[in-house]
């Protein structure tokens, strides 16, 4: 009787070691690889880069713009970024200052050589093209995990490389997406295309980083990123020409008040 009494203990031991106690619902798989995506991109302080957008009309022309970027790593919130327009000239010193948060609306100005001074973008506007690009104000914004909910949907290849695919829907109420879905590699969680669904719920505009280079021996980043309205047929190509990481940038590099003396 005692035998029998000690197999059947091991016989439930065995069956609640195979219970996935720890099983995840799509939100909390989700929820998690965006963590993880972010968790690995801490630390990197400030950069400095020289980059162009390449801005393509549905008949396939081009127009391309010149600029620097600067941006400083702000811990337990959003980043800090500066964008300074170097060509053409009908763009020329036109400056660009976010303030990305995690938790509160975006802080984003404008100086416009032009009129000489510098426009707040209301949260409202922040759907709003860049520049007359493919990419919204709020495209610009560090991805922070706070600013979605999040659902994971499946495992899927893509050019190659595993990936999990992931929905996440914006909590900001004046975002123009409804949701995006992301395929963020296994190996690195770093984000390999995303499109993006407007307010109706169709499918607007797709985005695909290429040629990503590995900084600080921890930090990937792509050269290229890629946005195409699947609605219009219009495209934009952000492409990084050179990237410097610990510049030695402070946070009074960073100042609505010197906006317009950006240099």
């Amino acid at each position: 009787m005692k035998f029998y009494k000690q197999l059947s203990s091991i016989v439930v031991g065995i069956s609640l070691l195979s219970t996935p106690v720890f099983a995840q619902t799509p939100e909390e798989k989700g929820l998690a690889i965006a963590e993880e995506r972010k968790a690995r991109d801490l630390g990197w302080g400030d950069s400095i880069s020289q980059a162009e957008m390449i801005l393509r009309n549905a008949q396939g022309q081009e127009t391309i713009r010149k600029m620097r970027l600067k941006s400083l790593e702000v811990e337990n919130d959003g980043d800090k970024a500066l964008t300074i327009f170097d060509q053409p000239q009908d763009v020329k010193g036109t400056a660009f200052l976010s303030f990305s948060h995690a938790t509160t609306p975006d802080d984003q100005w404008m100086y416009l050589p032009a009129l000489k001074r510098v426009k707040r973008i209301a949260s409202r506007n922040k759907s709003g093209p860049f520049m007359g690009s493919e990419f919204a104000f709020e495209d610009l914004s560090s991805f922070e995990v706070e600013k979605y909910s999040y659902q994971y949907l499946r495992d899927e290849l893509f050019n190659g490389e595993d990936t999990f695919v992931v929905e996440s829907d914006p909590v900001d109420k004046y975002s123009g997406y409804t949701k995006q879905v992301n395929w963020i590699d296994k190996a690195h969680y770093r984000p390999l295309k995303i499109e993006f669904y407007d307010r109706k719920g169709s499918l607007l505009k797709t985005l695909t980083f290429s040629d990503y280079k590995l900084y600080l021996d921890k930090y990937w980043r792509a050269d290229k990123m890629s946005m195409v309205n699947n609605q219009t047929g219009k495209s934009t190509d952000f492409i990084t020409k050179e990237l410097i990481f610990k510049t030695g940038l402070k946070d009074k590099d960073f100042n609505k008040a010197t906006l317009k003396r950006a240099k």
